[in-house]
Parts: structure tokens; C-alpha cells; sequence
């Protein structure tokens, strides 16, 4: 993986993971942070080769150093070796962003659900992001003290599904209102130690993710007024606010959701 060579550069830039990062959300959040000043550590599924370099060279395009790392957050073996060899690349990291996760699909109803769907759900979005988010907060507190301008945070993108209830993907519901309280645990844990821990939560937002599922309903609704800003989300309505997040520009919030939904989560007496 080509890289900006880090002695070229006056100060050093804060290094961030960010986990699913090959395409939709996790690309856009690691091209944000790119542009706002970050260094990235990429994770995702397939092998490194020159696709996956094609993909993220707007990284190295906005200022970027970055690497590629293969690994499925389900296989928890993997995350201290994969986060060691991070460390080894880059040095101390700021930022760890769980962004990887798998979708409901096929959708399911709550009362055909199978357990192996029920248990990869689990597994991947729960599971896996529990554990890399343990491993990653000791090497924070295992790591000598920053220095007082480095903020140190952990980002959760879980979804509107963490509170809104749809039948046909109960696992995926289950697996990010779980995540939720993931976040807020870790965020009490870790704060006397200058660790803030946020979620994200997208709402309708154009990815591969949401199309495979099909669009009818949605464009249904937002043409309704269902969704208050009257369109859908983009990967980089994400990307915004998860840098926003992870740069520090809200230094007294933690273990709190920050909707990126349009509204879609306004509460209305009619």
C-alpha cells in the first residue's frame, strides 16, 4: 500500500480506524477524515490488491497516509495481532470508528427467523464490535498520556434501528439497540480517562446496503413527509458528522446518538 511518507510532513496527524471502510458509510468516513486532517487505518473483508488501492487512493489524494488491513471483526483472534501491526505502521491511534456490519438480508419475518441468521447478526454487528471496541480502549489506556491536543475517541455507527422497530430484520434491530447500550458502557468506563465514546445513527441513506433491500417504501415515505428533510441521506451526511465527532469539536458530549436522519425520528402527535 503506497504511502505519504511521514517524515515529509511538519507535525504529525492524528491516526484513525476506520472498520467497513472499502465502500458506502466507511469510505465516505474515512475520505472525511482524511480531509480534515487524519491519517487511516482502513479495515475491511476482501485481500489487499489493486482494487482495494484503487478504492481508497482519494485518501492519499486529500493528504492522507493510509494502510489496508483484511479482517473479518467477527474473528476475534484476529483483533489484537491486526491492531498490533496497526500500532507498528502508525504509532499511537486517536480514533477507532465501528462502522462494519452486515444487513438482514433476506429480510425475515420475526416469526420465520432462523438462529444461524439470528447468530451471524450477533456475531458480526454485536459481538465482533464489543470486542475489537475492548481491545482497542486497553491499548488507549495501556498507551503513555497524549498530549493535551489529542482527542481520543471511539465512534459506534449503529442506525435508526437501535430504537425504530421493523419486523422483518429484527436481528439487524436487536443487534444496534445493543450497540447503543455498547456505546454508552464504554463511554462511562472510559471517560476519567479523556476517552469520548459516540454513536452515529444513519437513517436512509443511499448505499448498496439500503438498495439491496429496495427503495419503493422509502421514496414512498420521504415523498409522504415522513422523513422532515425530504430526501435521502448520503454516505457523506455520515462522514461529516462522524469527523465532526472524532476531530473534537463536541468536547463535553459522550455516550449519547447523534441522529443523521433527516428528522425521521421527530415524534409527532399526528
Amino acid at each position: 500500500m503506497k504511502n505519504t511518507p511521514a517524515d515529509t510532513r511538519p507535525t504529525p496527524r492524528p491516526v484513525a480506524i476506520v472498520t467497513g471502510g472499502l465502500r458506502g458509510l466507511g469510505l465516505a468516513i474515512a475520505q472525511q477524515l482524511a480531509r480534515d486532517g487524519f491519517d487511516l487505518a482502513v479495515i475491511d473483508l476482501p485481500e489487499p490488491g489493486p482494487e482495494t488501492d484503487a478504492t481508497l487512493a482519494p485518501l492519499a489524494e486529500a493528504g492522507a497516509r493510509f494502510r489496508y488491513y483484511a479482517l473479518d471483526i467477527s474473528d476475534i483472534a484476529r483483533h489484537g495481532p491486526t491492531l498490533a501491526q496497526i500500532h507498528s505502521d502508525f504509532g499511537a491511534v486517536a480514533c477507532l470508528v465501528n462502522n462494519a456490519g452486515i444487513a438482514a438480508r433476506p429480510l425475515t419475518d420475526i416469526l420465520a427467523l432462523e438462529p444461524a441468521a439470528f447468530d451471524r447478526s450477533l456475531d458480526v454487528n454485536l459481538r465482533g464490535t464489543f470486542f475489537l471496541t475492548q481491545a482497542f480502549a486497553k491499548l488507549l489506556l495501556d498507551a503513555p498520556e497524549p498530549a493535551p491536543r489529542v482527542y481520543r475517541s471511539i465512534v459506534i455507527v449503529t442506525s435508526i434501528a437501535a430504537e425504530m422497530v421493523s419486523t422483518d430484520r429484527s436481528q439487524y434491530c436487536i443487534s444496534k439497540s445493543a450497540l447503543s447500550m455498547v456505546t454508552r458502557l464504554f463511554a462511562a468506563r472510559l471517560a476519567p480517562h479523556g476517552v469520548h465514546v459516540h454513536e452515529v445513527r444513519p437513517g436512509f441513506i443511499q448505499t448498496d446496503m439500503t438498495a439491496s433491500a429496495g427503495t419503493e417504501t422509502i421514496d414512498r415515505w420521504i415523498a409522504e413527509g415522513r422523513v422532515p428533510v425530504p430526501r435521502w441521506g448520503l454516505p457523506q451526511d455520515v462522514g461529516e458528522v462522524v469527523s465532526t465527532l472524532a476531530c473534537g469539536r463536541m468536547p463535553y458530549t459522550t455516550g449519547q446518538p447523534f441522529w443523521v436522519a433527516g428528522g425521521l425520528n421527530i415524534t409527532r402527535a399526528t
